[in-house]
């Protein structure tokens, strides 16, 4: 099918002819006039372009912000799309969002206000009792240099007190989804518009088939990477495949040993199984982006770009997990540290592409932590982001698998402190050892995040961090087990 085909919030709309370059920003602003999406830094970080997506979920839609500035417009079949401007009622009347906004004064130049606002209607319609941590969690995404954040608060407040928020979207439920099922959505689609092409298959069989087909043809998951090159470098991305609509390759299955997640899964839908099996990368994902980020992104996309301070990479080399590497009908696994080459190179051969991602669950005796240090605490990249896991049996180190990212050209794991570890006691002095160890595994670089000194100095200082928290863990667990 030569075509997309989206609700444009109630409208049935069709593009046959567009460069699948074309952002959904740059769609709402100069194709069809709709300028209440504002752009603000082109890149993911300031929110003022949010926009929200509906998509069927069982017998309700599932609403999710995301980045218009790094969405491609390729990506929108079988999807509704919700701008500022579609919020108020058929009557005219403001949404109950807008007019909690401006009820608690909450936009000054109102340069940023819209992205707000759909950053709080979908907090309205995924969890109508939000919590304040659900509130600055929906909003971390969202910058405003007027207000000071408070009245935007205490309006996302307002609505979460409000006993159940009725608007045309709730009343019209059935409506749209009776238009969305008049999608097509179990065959491949093509935009084809300027020269340029993009795939959007719905099965991996077919994603391996266009891949040997087209090896030249650059993977589209969430976008929040490579959309970049369009929106920053000014390039053309001549042939994309779009993996958004590979079902199987969106799943996540668990037994008593292993996660599986598929490659295409976003990281906000994986969540929920990993905080859950490993608490502390639970911690990390909240911190890895926006949360409109990581409603595009996925595992198998910060994986396969390949870069050094990509957050997830340490964490999966630390936790020893393993690549599933699909070419045509051929498969292999491969551990997730034999993945990385060198800077921008991976071990994937062409027309291969990340299938899945296999996480062992921890193991009796077995210590887990993640620390991310960064200029910010929300929204922003790590300067060092180091993943510590040691099995440790009647207080003797038996494995050890540390990893960092930010350290070298690719996530590393440290090597020599490893072996500095194992098969000693779990001691201060083991672990200053270790520490000097440390020190030689990388030779960091200086750039605008951090220096190489601050680097060394704080990958050393979080082994003793992690230290002290252990030891501090199970001298609660004892006086615990002795009260």
């Amino acid at each position: 099918m030569s075509l997309i085909k989206f609700l444009l919030n109630q409208e049935m709309r069709e593009e046959t002819d567009l460069s699948p370059n074309v952002t959904v920003l740059n769609y709402l602003r100069e194709h069809l006039g709709k300028n209440g999406t504002k752009e603000g830094c082109g890149s993911g970080d300031c929110g003022a372009c949010t926009v929200v997506l509906g998509e069927r979920e069982g017998d309700h839609i599932r609403y999710r912000t995301v980045n218009s500035c790094l969405t491609f417009v390729s990506t929108l079949h079988g999807k509704q799309l919700l701008t500022v401007e579609d919020l108020k009622s058929r009557d005219g009347r403001l949404h109950p969002v807008q007019q909690a906004m401006v009820d608690f004064h909450g936009s000054q130049c109102g340069y940023c206000t819209p992205g707000f606002i759909m950053s709080m209607f979908a907090l309205s319609k995924n969890k109508p009792t939000a919590q304040k941590h659900d509130i600055f969690e929906a909003l971390a995404g969202n910058l405003c240099r007027c207000t000071g954040y408070r009245p935007i608060v205490d309006a996302a407040k307002a609505i979460a007190e409000q006993p159940q928020l009725v608007d045309q979207f709730s009343t019209y439920e059935a409506e749209i989804l009776a238009k969305l099922d008049q999608i097509e959505t179990d065959a491949l689609v093509t935009l084809n518009g300027n020269g340029n092409v993009c795939f959007s298959p719905v099965s991996s069989d077919e994603l391996a088939h266009l891949l040997m087909e087209h090896p030249d043809a650059q993977l589209l998951a969430g976008g929040t990477d490579l959309a970049l090159q369009v929106t920053q470098l000014y390039r053309e991305l001549p042939k994309m495949i779009y993996v958004g609509n590979v079902g199987d390759m969106k799943q996540l299955t668990e037994d008593e040993q292993q996660l599986v997640i598929g490659a295409a899964r976003s990281l906000n839908d994986s969540y929920d199984a990993l905080s859950r099996v490993f608490p502390d990368m639970g911690e990390l994902l909240e911190r890895f982006a926006s949360l409109q980020i990581r409603n595009q992104g996925t595992l198998g996309g910060n994986i396969g770009n390949a870069s050094p301070i990509g957050d997830a990479p340490p964490v999966l080399m630390a936790l020893n997990a393993r690549l599933v590497l699909r070419k045509g009908d051929e498969r292999r696994e491969l551990p997730i540290g034999d993945y990385f080459l060198d800077y921008k190179k991976t071990a994937q051969q062409t027309s291969e592409f990340i299938e899945k991602i296999i996480v062992p669950k921890p193991t009796a005796n077995q210590c887990f932590k993640v620390y991310k240090l960064s200029k910010r605490l929300d929204d922003d990249i790590s300067a060092v982001c180091g993943a510590f896991n040691l099995t440790i049996t009647n207080d003797v180190i038996s494995d050890a698998r540390i990893a960092f990212g930010g350290m070298a050209a690719v996530p590393k794991r440290a090597s020599a402190c490893e072996q500095a570890l194992l098969n000693q006691p779990w001691t201060k002095a083991t672990v200053k050892v270790a520490m000097d160890a440390l020190s030689g595994d990388f030779e960091p670089l200086t750039d605008f995040r951090a220096s190489k000194e601050y680097r060394t100095k704080t990958a050393t200082n979080l082994l003793y961090k992690f230290f002290l928290e252990q030891q501090s863990l199970q001298l609660e667990t004892r006086v615990t087990s002795y009260v």
